[in-house]
């Protein structure tokens, strides 16, 4: 699966278009401050919401790319009266005219603002989350101790990592990344837990821990955890097992839907 990303660098290596992004907004507006569209002559990646502000939006990028006045400046879009939609608020929009020039700055930049996951262990799940995720408004850290198990080619959205040992890989994550665990063994799963739970303590900047298994792993992980000295407190912070309760099934899609639903419930955006 491909996300927005890469879908709008693959087009701006073939055609220029117009980066429509949302600066700022007052009162209800359909989408966030950083939401983003690529206009071209034929066509949009991704949406800024809000039907009339796109649609209006689109043709003034588009009248721009077919060699009309630059947009330079931001816009000021009230949706109730000039544009008849219900949400009432203010949207301010911001024009880029892009070129084949500008993909590896835009990748670096539109990457950046998504929120941070660290997933460890290259398996069939974790090559599901990886597909599913870089669909989704995530930046994806991938990391493994085995070389050579991830794909060749990947979505812009997702950056592969060898660390051996594993869990030395915990202390430069970025801070606020959802950390998800399902490595190939339990025993480097536990050591990347206690990476986890170490950083805690000196940083508290790990927002979701998640651990792939079943109750009586955890219930075996979390004797060997208090023989180490962790506290209630401190294990609580993880989650075992990961996903949406009620969602059955052992496929390792299905266990990738359940685990990125339940990341998505913890968006505060």
């Amino acid at each position: 699966m491909s996300g927005d990303v890469d879908l709008l660098l693959d087009r701006l290596s073939r055609e220029d278009g117009v980066l429509v992004r949302i600066t700022r907004t007052q009162g209800s507006a359909p989408r966030e401050a950083g939401t983003w569209m690529a206009v071209w002559k034929d066509g949009l990646t991704a949406t800024i919401g809000g039907g009339q502000l796109e649609f209006q939006a689109t043709q003034e990028a588009r009248g721009w790319l077919l060699g009309g006045t630059p947009i330079p400046e931001v816009r000021r879009y009230p949706l109730g009266p000039s544009l008849g939609q219900c949400c009432g608020g203010v949207v301010f929009l911001s024009y880029q005219y892009i070129t084949a020039a500008d993909r590896a700055a835009l990748q670096q930049e539109l990457v950046a603002r998504l929120a941070p996951v660290a997933l460890f262990g290259g398996g069939h799940v974790g090559a599901a989350l990886a597909r599913l995720l870089a669909g989704l408004p995530y930046s994806v850290r991938w990391i493994d101790s085995r070389d050579g198990v991830f794909p060749e080619t990947l979505p812009a959205q997702v950056e592969t990592e060898y660390s051996e040992p594993v869990q030395d890989a915990v202390a430069q994550l970025a801070p606020g990344s959802h950390v998800l665990i399902m490595s190939f063994s339990h025993a480097e799963d536990l050591d990347i837990v206690i990476a986890c739970l170490r950083r805690l303590r000196e940083r508290d900047d790990l927002p979701y821990i998640g651990l792939i298994g079943s109750k009586t792993k955890w219930a075996t992980f979390r004797h060997r955890l208090e023989a180490r000295g962790f506290t209630e407190d401190e294990m609580a912070r993880v989650t075992c097992p990961i996903g949406v309760p009620g969602i059955t099934g052992k496929e390792p899609e299905v266990i990738a839907v359940a685990v990125a639903a339940q990341l998505l419930q913890r968006r505060t955006v």
